[in-house]
């Protein structure tokens, strides 16, 4: 289902913003700070609950009174939901600007309290916080389309809207910017080249991030010269409902005020939803060919509270990320023939139930 705010066709000045998992956290923060930077704009939010992006389009509109926001049904962990979105862009909008692809989930994250209190008392205490390095492990589970659930959702639904967009990503004499947003937890150790979707491994959310991290620099490699441009950025520490869902709400009682005097000495504890947004709208601001395509852009926050970008290498061997880029395009193949043969199935079956009435 796709809604817009009005039958407003988009003129040549209008740049169109789609973000996904744009109703709450990080997602909901960057379209307040596009919109206080762009009245113009015309933003679409691509969520996969209806209702709760008709929730924050109210919300954005209460201090965007005349703000051209649409509404995008677009579930990115389902291969069906992410075709169909995808047609709904393509007959709405002749052309994209930016696409933020910020949706993503952790399920069911355990913890190591063990660990966890060990580390709250070493010196590595500002390392753990910021990375959860050695402290998550998540239980994931295959989805309908028969993919890794963690997989599916944080990096081959993005892969496959981009490669369904293409038409309006690459186009002759504009550029087009892709963004993904990663984290601190994307983890070369976590990711295996043999295992892309982390059918095997306990860290299937920084494997995932570390993906998306090779795959932009694969997009930039393949797609410059035809104008698309890809980023990727940290949010730091930031407290969303992401966050929340790590830990039971007593830890989270007991630790906010240390977690607040740690931000006295790190830059990376952005703590808050439009903190942590604050690289995400940098890279609005910024001309594509002044980016570095290898450089992770972090949102940080000093001990004062002022927030600033800063790019960082990242550890990506550029061989295999060409190669991740080849599995995703096979993996593609495969799933779009499935899904032709389950939709082919279906239709033969609901014309059985037809001819036998």
């Amino acid at each position: 289902m796709f809604v817009h705010s009005s039958c407003k066709f988009r003129s040549d000045m209008e740049k169109v913003v789609i973000v996904t998992g744009a109703n709450s956290g990080i997602g909901l923060a960057l379209c307040e700070r596009l919109l206080t930077e762009d009245s113009q704009l015309r933003l679409c939010l691509a969520c996969r609950n209806l209702q709760r992006a008709e929730a924050a389009r109210s919300a954005l509109l209460t201090s965007h009174v005349d703000a051209h926001i649409d509404l995008l049904q677009l579930d990115v962990g389902s291969v069906q939901s992410v075709l169909n979105a995808a047609q709904q862009i393509k007959s709405r909008y002749s052309r994209i600007d930016f696409l933020y692809l910020n949706a993503g989930i952790m399920p069911n994250p355990q913890v190591d309290v063990r660990a966890f209190f060990k580390g709250l008392f070493s010196r590595n205490v500002i390392n753990m916080f910021a990375t959860a390095e050695g402290l998550l492990t998540q239980q994931d589970r295959l989805n309908s389309d028969g993919l890794q659930e963690v997989f599916a959702t944080n990096l081959f639904g993005h892969f496959l809207l981009i490669r369904e967009l293409e038409p309006l990503l690459c186009q002759s004499g504009h550029a087009t910017r892709v963004v993904w947003t990663s984290s601190s937890n994307a983890r070369r150790s976590a990711f295996s080249i043999d295992d892309i979707q982390h059918r095997n491994g306990t860290e299937p959310y920084s494997s995932s991030k570390y993906a998306s991290d090779m795959i932009s620099v694969a997009l930039n490699r393949h797609k410059n010269s035809q104008g698309l441009f890809s980023s990727v950025i940290c949010p730091g520490l930031v407290m969303t409902n992401l966050t929340y869902g790590i830990l039971p709400s007593f830890f989270w009682t007991l630790i906010m005020p240390i977690m607040w005097l740690i931000r006295i000495f790190t830059n990376t504890f952005t703590l808050t939803p439009y903190n942590g947004a604050e690289a995400l709208h940098w890279l609005f601001l910024q001309k594509p060919e002044s980016l570095d395509p290898r450089a992770k852009y972090h949102s940080l926050t000093s001990g004062l509270g002022t927030n600033y970008t800063q790019p960082r290498q990242m550890d990506i061997d550029g061989e295999m990320s060409e190669v991740l880029f080849s599995k995703l395009l096979e993996l593609e193949t495969v799933v779009r023939r499935k899904l032709s043969e389950r939709n082919a199935e279906d239709k033969a079956h609901q014309q059985y139930l037809r001819d036998i009435e």
